[in-house]
């Protein structure tokens, strides 16, 4: 069966489950290459500026976040490192608000995931009812000649085909959305640890009365 042919055979309700699972699949590849983008360079890049900056070279630590600043993890360290004289527990607030300004992007398009998960079934369903409505109502009870048999047929391959798109396309997306929601936690855990690390060596220049910690924009 050609997908034109499947469209037409799911009915009414083939068409925004179609627009659902563009618009799903759509979202994956930009999800699929944003986070492709962080696993891909942010450990080694971030491994590199602690080291930097460890090394009593905050400047250096900086042109580096500043030449990756398209990874959110650098834009969240130059938050707090840019700060002049900031005290540990300013060090650590800058931190803090820079994770949360940047969650929202890790979190990108969940809300549309979840609505795509949860409407196509419904759909489906309702793509079911409608075939078996139009099935029933071809029916002519007591009068078998008098029945059309393609529009019981029809009605019939409408439902199940619904059903079939509905289920597909919140399947795909339940999968995929489970495995971003799976990174995003990673990330969280990571951007958690990483800061911690920074915000530690902080404090050690911060209570030794070095000067590492003093940059300018």
């Amino acid at each position: 069966m050609s997908i034109k042919n499947f469209l037409v055979a799911g009915g009414i309700v083939a068409w925004p489950l179609l627009v659902f699972s563009l618009l799903g699949v759509a979202l994956i590849i930009e999800r699929i290459i944003f986070w492709y983008r962080i696993k891909s360079r942010e450990r080694k890049i971030i491994t590199t500026v602690l080291k930097l900056y460890q090394g009593n070279e905050p400047i250096a630590a900086i042109a580096k976040l500043k030449q990756n600043a398209d990874l959110p993890m650098c834009r969240i360290f130059l938050e707090a490192l840019v700060l002049q004289d900031a005290t540990p527990t300013e060090f650590r607030l800058a931190l803090e608000t820079a994770t949360q300004a940047e969650l929202p992007l890790f979190k990108r398009f969940n809300t549309i995931f979840q609505t795509i998960i949860a409407v196509s079934p419904l759909l489906g369903l309702l793509g079911t009812i409608l075939g078996l409505m139009r099935s029933f109502a071809s029916l002519d009870i007591g009068n078998v000649s008098g029945t059309n048999a393609t529009n019981v047929t029809g009605g019939i391959s409408e439902a199940l085909t619904s059903t079939v798109m509905g289920l597909v396309v919140a399947i795909m997306t339940l999968l995929f959305a489970n495995s971003f929601r799976s990174l995003y936690l990673q990330q969280f855990a990571l951007v958690q640890e990483y800061a911690g690390q920074l915000e530690l060596l902080y404090r050690r220049f911060y209570e030794r009365g070095d000067k590492p910690y003093a940059v300018t924009r």
